[in-house]
């Protein structure tokens, strides 16, 4: 008979069981370094449920959050945990917790760009003001390509939180907001000038840029496609 994984017996005190399938070896290169500071067994059980709570992020973010935070038990002053955490946390919606771990992460030296998601956990619970004030940032004044672009989508609805969707329309309005590009962020800005246009009344417009939307996205991450049959 298999001898059980090393976690199996604390697993139920300290988080869900890591399927056997899963190891340790899968977890990015660069995200094993952050846990060298660990005893080889520890390392080992966090990467695994780090791998684990990407595998189910999609699926089930509450089990992924669940593992996530079994590798916080474990390992809470490595920022690239914390960053899992708060990634879970936000995909269930959990935005005060969400904040919570990317702050954490970026006190203990995240290289990751978390500023978008961190001004999206301030509109989840209700701080659009906020979003923006991180908006006008020096931090936010330095990203660029997608990155950029993820920031302006955020800002946009919390602009449009507010009623504000003429200021919303601006700030995707860019130079940037080419309808050649592909891939899911231009998706999804060009869902959002879409949406924005169709809030101000202009569905003509929404139509038109609905239909890029559906023809950036690639991969299915937005309804682009039922938008366009709403309108047409």
């Amino acid at each position: 008979m298999a001898q059980p994984r090393p976690d199996t017996e604390e697993s139920a005190a300290k988080g869900p069981r890591i399927p056997d399938e899963i190891e340790a070896r899968q977890l990015a290169p660069e995200i094993r370094g952050e846990l060298t500071t660990l005893d080889r067994g520890t390392a080992d059980v966090v990467a695994r449920h780090l791998v684990a709570a990407g595998e189910l992020l999609e699926e089930d973010p509450q089990a992924a959050l669940a593992h996530a935070q079994a590798a916080r038990a474990r390992s809470g002053r490595i920022a690239a945990v914390r960053e899992a955490v708060g990634i879970a946390a936000y995909h269930c919606g959990d935005w005060a917790q969400a904040l919570a771990e990317f702050r954490a992460a970026r006190r203990m030296g995240s290289r990751s760009p978390l500023l978008a998601l961190i001004a999206d956990c301030e509109r989840g619970i209700g701080r659009p003001e906020r979003a923006i004030e991180l908006g006008r940032s020096p931090e936010a004044a330095a990203l660029n390509g997608d990155d950029a672009d993820e920031l302006k989508i955020v800002i946009a609805g919390a602009r449009s939180d507010l009623g504000q969707h003429e200021a919303a329309l601006a700030v995707l309005a860019t130079p940037d907001l080419d309808p050649s590009r592909t891939g899911e962020t231009a998706a999804r800005l060009f869902y959002a000038y879409a949406d924005t246009l169709l809030a101000l009344g202009r569905a003509e417009e929404a139509l038109q840029w609905f239909l890029r939307a559906a023809a950036a996205d690639l991969e299915g991450v937005t309804d682009a496609e039922d938008r366009v049959t709403e309108l047409s």
